[in-house]
């Protein structure tokens, strides 16, 4: 059967995360309706990544083995039209068969924003958290540079996980102030994978640094001592966004 891949956008503020739940609306259950529809046939999706509830995804791919060939150049349009607001499929391609959009990734990037004003902003608060604070860039970014690296990462992992180990490496860990918004903050983390709520409580740490809460140079001890109460809080899922998923796309391709 012909594999093909889906690289979707999503906003999941009304999800209860990509993969299926036996209760509550899932990113996937709403694709797989939509391909369900259009190759007259149940399908089954395997995604790069669950995601928590609430998360957004700028670029998820994933995959699904189809019984017949759509031009892949039609498939984008055929499926929206299908789909509800909150989701879109950006591009499809078929896949060799032996291609994994969950095993046959590199890494992922993660953003996580906050919106640092005396006021919220109804316009930003679906896709940041608020903090009204004034906050220390400086300790900001201090912090952030302790986590490039491979570490056990147990202070930065909720309870409730699934992982045999806590060990993963991240290849950068940085903190900007967004080209289009003076008042949001990014947290940007790359890496090859994550523990269950990872990115967010390691967004809530170098936050609570530049709020002066945790020193900036003792994250280092923090991840060294993987023990949670000493990490910052989980910051809610409606900051995090996966804006982008590596893979070799050429090796990926069918030819």
């Amino acid at each position: 059967m012909p594999r093909l891949a889906l690289i979707t956008e999503f906003d999941g503020t009304e999800f209860s995360g990509f993969q299926s739940q036996k209760n509550g609306r899932a990113v996937q259950d709403v694709l797989e309706t939509a391909l369900g529809t259009l190759f007259k046939e149940d399908i089954r999706l395997t995604g790069c990544s669950r995601t928590d509830a609430g998360v957004h995804a700028r670029c998820h791919l994933s995959h699904a083995d189809v019984p017949f060939v759509i031009p892949e150049d039609k498939v984008p349009m055929a499926m929206n039209a299908l789909l509800p607001d909150d989701v879109a499929v950006k591009e499809a391609f078929y896949a060799r068969e032996d291609f994994s959009a969950r095993f046959d990734i590199k890494g992922k990037r993660y953003v996580y924003r906050i919106y640092n004003s005396h006021n919220p902003s109804p316009l930003h608060a679906r896709y940041s958290y608020f903090c009204p604070y004034d906050l220390n860039m400086d300790a900001m970014r201090t912090a952030a540079g302790f986590f490039a690296g491979e570490h056990d990462f147990e202070a930065f992992c909720a309870a409730g996980g699934s992982q045999n180990t806590f060990v993963r490496r991240l290849s950068e860990v940085s903190v900007r102030q967004s080209s289009s918004c003076d008042e949001m903050i990014e947290i940007e983390v790359k890496g090859e994978a994550f523990l269950y709520n990872m990115v967010r409580i390691i967004a809530g740490t170098v936050l609570e640094a530049g709020m002066g809460r945790i020193p900036a140079d003792s994250v280092g001890e923090i991840i060294e001592s993987r023990d949670r109460q000493r990490a910052g809080k989980t910051l809610p899922a409606c900051g995090l966004t996966l804006e982008e998923v590596y893979f070799d796309g050429l090796d990926a391709r069918l030819r």
